[in-house]
């Protein structure tokens, strides 16, 4: 017999194995295919930008394929061990120290964005530093292909039924199989729709029409910006971290929009900067 959160619920919840497949032991999760992908996809995209000379100052590309093919093995690095860190820092400490084995458990919470783009931006710096490749412009072609693994994250959130929005009545209301038998938000759906594809066409207008690229570090403070935004955008809509719950009253304030606000400033700052240093060159 349905329930009114069934009734409510025009869009039925897909009944998807997070396990996409085993290989005997080995079982593979949709959202490890997820990091793939987006990594993979944002491989190809590098590549196709950084072979674009016209594209970059003074026609001449800042990194070569070879090198781009090397870089992949740190961003995955960053990714992951910053995403993880990040999480475990931002959002589970009490219950990592109290059990320090659950810092391994990654599907005790997953891994944070503000972590992966940390370590990120760390692995970026020192290769950078070791192959002389302009920081800032290695900084614009990673910043150009992140939506590709922000939006197949994203997804594969909604497929594990995790990260679920608050509590609506909205046409398109989901009743998660982990949120109680109630119709929520699909907030991971708005998610992967903000952050990875229009943020990814906003991204491309900038290159190809503005010629961005040619003003190293705007892209970054555009990608920057545009994410911030769209989290604290989504996350008036999305249930926050149980073990967090609001920091504000009883429905404001998450820590999501604790650490995007500051990024608001960094990418405004970003793009002020690459402006000032391309009318200089002038």
């Amino acid at each position: 017999m349905p329930t009114a959160a069934d009734l409510l619920a025009i869009m039925p919840f897909p009944d998807i194995d997070p396990i996409a497949f085993s290989i005997g032991p080995l079982a593979i999760h949709w959202y490890g295919l997820a990091y793939v992908a987006g990594i993979l996809l944002g491989w190809a995209y590098a590549r196709r930008l950084a072979a674009n000379e016209s594209l970059w100052p003074g026609n001449v590309s800042p990194i070569s394929r070879t090198q781009l093919d090397d870089f992949i093995v740190w961003a995955a690095l960053g990714v992951v061990l910053g995403g993880r860190l990040g999480y475990i820092f931002f959002y589970d400490l009490p219950a990592v120290l109290r059990s320090p084995v659950r810092a391994l458990e990654i599907w005790n919470g997953g891994m944070s964005f503000h972590g992966g783009l940390t370590g990120t931006t760390i692995a970026m710096i020192l290769f950078a530093r070791r192959n002389a490749i302009p920081i800032w412009s290695l900084f614009d072609i990673v910043a150009a292909v992140v939506p590709f693994g922000l939006f197949f994250g994203r997804i594969a959130n909604f497929i594990n039924g995790e990260l679920w929005g608050r509590l609506t009545d909205v046409p398109w209301a989901v009743v998660f199989p982990t949120g109680g038998p109630f119709a929520r938000h699909p907030s991971q759906l708005y998610e992967a729709g903000l952050e990875g594809v229009v943020l990814l066409l906003v991204l491309a207008a900038f290159v190809y029409l503005m010629r961005a690229l040619k003003s190293p570090g705007f892209i970054t403070g555009v990608f920057v910006c545009g994410y911030a935004l769209s989290r604290i955008f989504v996350e008036f809509f999305r249930e926050p971290d149980a073990q967090l719950g609001y920091l504000l009253g009883t429905n404001w304030l998450t820590m999501g929009m604790v650490l995007s606000s500051p990024m608001i400033l960094l990418g405004l700052w970003a793009m002020l900067r690459a402006r000032r240093q391309a009318a200089l060159q002038l």
